[in-house]
């Protein structure tokens, strides 16, 4: 062999060993799945709202693989998830995430992931399902924590004094503008549209010339499955005065990032009539308290609650001493008929005294006895003491 060619085969061998050797390398160092990022606008302006998908896909169809995956927070930005998909689980996941991110400052603002890597086998998940309902086991996975490249949205700035970034309209009630003197007057202002939620801090700055009463917005908002988040903001306020006074006009300057165009939105100056009060109504033409003098009204009401008190007692005790005349006066054998138990007792007693005065109800309770009849003990009782009664 000839050195030119002996130095060939030695360049030939080193080249295959060093392929060989950066093979080796690149799967030892290689993630046993791909990760992908991508967003609808790359360059946006501040509080525009941004889509970002997520594709994670295995590649290392030889293990069962799992995913725990979220962005990590920052005061740089804000994030919603709206979506997951998980499509061919275990030896060929495939996961997809939608998120709605909107960054807060310009510049450079950077996003990054917290993703942890999940990896198991089938013996694991065939023992996790094995069993009834009191003998579940967990799956046991081995955990690790995945480095993903963050991304970085490049965040272009709002123009000079924007308060509004989005496609909003804006609306306004008020309750009337002819008051009375401190009368509460209703106020509202309803921005309602797509893009970052419309919340201000203060819409009407109070003058020394009336009084706002402002409550807390009432939010509204909602994402339609396309990403766009829709809001209506309600601001509450009332309004009052001693007299007349009038609200500046209201401007909103708002930013449409699709268009790249400012737009302004407003409230109208609005006067307010307040009607002063009569002075002559205010002025009382009684003397409060009245002049000095003796009031013997008192005594006059003491009197006749005692005469009342004492005719109150008076009826009562006469009540009771005829209560008590009558018992005294009540024939005795009224409490002898009271005490027959039963029907027969009482004819006995009936007859006993006298036949002739008790004959009617003599008759009853022997047809009721020997015959069919179902006259009751307690009428048959009061017959006998209205007889008794009569004579």
């Amino acid at each position: 062999m000839s050195l030119s060619t002996k130095d060939t085969y030695v360049k030939h061998s080193l080249g295959r060993y060093l392929l060989f050797l950066i093979l080796l390398l690149s799967s030892l160092g290689a993630e046993d799945f791909s990760f992908n990022t991508r967003v609808d606008v790359p360059h946006p302006f501040v509080k525009e709202p941004v889509l970002l998908s997520v594709d994670l896909n295995q590649t290392n169809h030889d293990i069962v693989l799992l995913f725990n995956f979220d962005i990590k927070p920052s005061p740089d930005y804000t994030f919603r998830r709206l979506d997951a998909k998980t499509t061919d689980r275990y030896h060929n996941t495939r996961v997809h995430y939608l998120y709605l991110i909107y960054p807060l400052k310009s510049g450079d603002v950077t996003i990054h992931f917290d993703l942890t890597k999940k990896v198991t086998n089938d013996e694991s998940v065939k023992e996790s399902f094995a069993g009834d309902r009191d003998t579940v086991k967990f799956l046991e996975t081995k955990d690790s924590k995945a480095d993903v490249p963050p991304l970085t949205l490049h965040v272009k700035p709002l123009p000079k004094g924007t308060q509004l970034v989005g496609n909003f309209t804006l609306t306004h009630e008020i309750g009337h503008t002819h008051a009375k003197a401190y009368e509460p007057i209703s106020f509202r202002v309803t921005i309602s549209g797509e893009g970052y939620p419309p919340l201000l801090q203060k819409l009407v700055r109070e003058n020394k010339t009336f009084t706002l009463f402002a409550e807390k917005p009432m939010v509204k908002t909602y994402l339609t499955k396309d990403g766009v988040q829709k809001s209506t903001v309600v601001y509450p306020m009332a309004l009052s005065a001693k007299e007349d006074f009038t609200v500046p006009k209201i401007k909103i300057k708002a930013f449409d990032p699709k268009k790249e165009r400012s737009y302004m939105l407003s409230v109208p100056e609005i006067r307010f009539t307040i009607e002063q009060p009569d002075v002559n109504t205010l002025v009382d033409k009684v003397n409060t308290p009245k002049p000095y003098s003796t009031d013997w009204e008192w005594l006059t009401n003491l009197v006749g609650y005692l005469i009342v008190f004492g005719a109150g007692f008076a009826s009562g005790w006469l009540f009771r001493w005829q209560r008590k005349q009558h018992r005294d006066n009540t024939h005795p054998l009224i409490e002898k008929i009271e005490a027959c138990k039963d029907k027969k007792a009482l004819l006995q007693l009936l007859m006993a005294h006298d036949t002739t005065m008790f004959t009617p109800v003599i008759t009853m309770l022997e047809t009721d006895l020997y015959g069919k009849g179902t006259i009751p003990l307690k009428s048959l009782k009061l017959k006998a003491k209205e007889l008794l009664d009569a004579h």
